[in-house]
């Protein structure tokens, strides 16, 4: 059956990815994003989809349309862009869960929250099981973040009680892929964008801190699943890759990939960066069957190739400027 699916957020990195699977499943997509991360450039190549409607819309506001799924992905998810206006982003992650669960309650949709591995915090357990109540700091830099996805969890799992709405929540450890935002602060990103550029890699600490790192298709491929679950409430579910590489060894990577002749330079430690992170994903194996299949070194080729496409698109850009500019 045809459905009319809702995606917050959908012109960002994720979101875009996750429109774009849902338009080939046959499904009506509305794409609501006010664009303080996403981009127009994401999502241009499906503005002549007929089925696809794109909104600009901050979810701090309500929104009153008629959709069958929620996906709800707006927030920004990076230390930069959360950290610039932080009363917003816990804005939108509480005020904005408030208005997408008021939204699945008065239509009867289903909705399906990202939250994050950041509700674990610099985590005393390893690797992270849905049942770590973890370590966060609720007072510190990343708290807007960290704690406005641990309060919109909270939100689903109270309007599941109280108002028989069908939530699911995914934990989302760190993704990465083609249409990342090359300034973003992340790891992945900064790190490719450092190596096209020839520029000094930045690390934080000694490098030796851990993340595991999901490419992009697989991580849709498990919203997806999760939101398909027969069951009315699922989660919260881990969703990443349980590899686990050291920040130090990713950096090698990439300059091994890109053939960069970049060194690596060192940065004291941010304010409560984990030290290491890694999802036990036995719940998603066995409730949607799912497991990321994307290795490290072909997931980092095919964001090496989009960031050196970007790069190039952008000094082109520069250098018609830079003409007009002098004529």
């Amino acid at each position: 059956m045809r459905k009319r699916v809702l995606v917050t957020g959908g012109a960002g990195f994720l979101g875009s990815h996750l429109c774009e699977r849902l338009l080939a499943a046959g499904d009506d997509v509305l794409c609501a994003d006010n664009f303080f991360t996403g981009t127009r450039r994401n999502i241009a190549h499906l503005l002549d989809n007929k089925a696809f409607e794109l909104l600009r819309h901050d979810i701090t506001f309500p929104l009153y349309v008629e959709v069958d799924e929620i996906y709800n992905l707006a927030c920004p998810a990076s230390p930069i862009h959360y950290q610039f206006d932080p009363v917003q982003t816990t804005k939108t992650s509480v005020i904005g869960a408030i208005n997408m669960l008021g939204l699945a309650k008065r239509v009867k949709a289903k909705i399906l929250q990202a939250s994050t591995s950041e509700v674990y915090g610099d985590p005393t357990v390893h690797p992270q099981r849905e049942d770590y109540w973890g370590n966060v700091n609720p007072i510190g830099a990343r708290s807007c973040y960290d704690e406005g996805k641990r309060c919109a969890e909270t939100l689903m799992f109270d309007y599941v009680r109280q108002h028989n709405v069908q939530a699911k929540v995914a934990r989302i450890f760190n993704t990465y892929g083609p249409r990342m935002h090359p300034s973003d602060g992340r790891v992945v990103s900064n790190f490719v964008v450092q190596a096209l550029r020839g520029e000094p890699i930045t690390l934080y600490g000694d490098g030796d801190q851990t993340r595991s790192f999901c490419y992009v298709d697989d991580l849709v491929d498990a919203l997806v699943r999760m939101m398909a679950t027969g069951r009315e409430t699922v989660g919260p579910i881990n969703v990443g890759n349980p590899n686990e590489f050291t920040i130090r060894g990713l950096a090698e990577l990439v300059i091994e990939l890109t053939g960069s002749k970049s060194r690596l330079v060192f940065q004291p430690l941010p304010a409560d960066d984990p030290r290491q992170r890694r999802p036990d994903i036995s719940k998603a194996r066995a409730e949607l069957d799912w497991a990321p299949k994307v290795e490290l070194r072909e997931g980092l080729m095919a964001t090496i190739r989009y960031f050196d496409e970007l790069l190039a698109s952008n000094e082109k850009l520069h250098a018609i400027a830079a003409a007009r500019t002098r004529s």
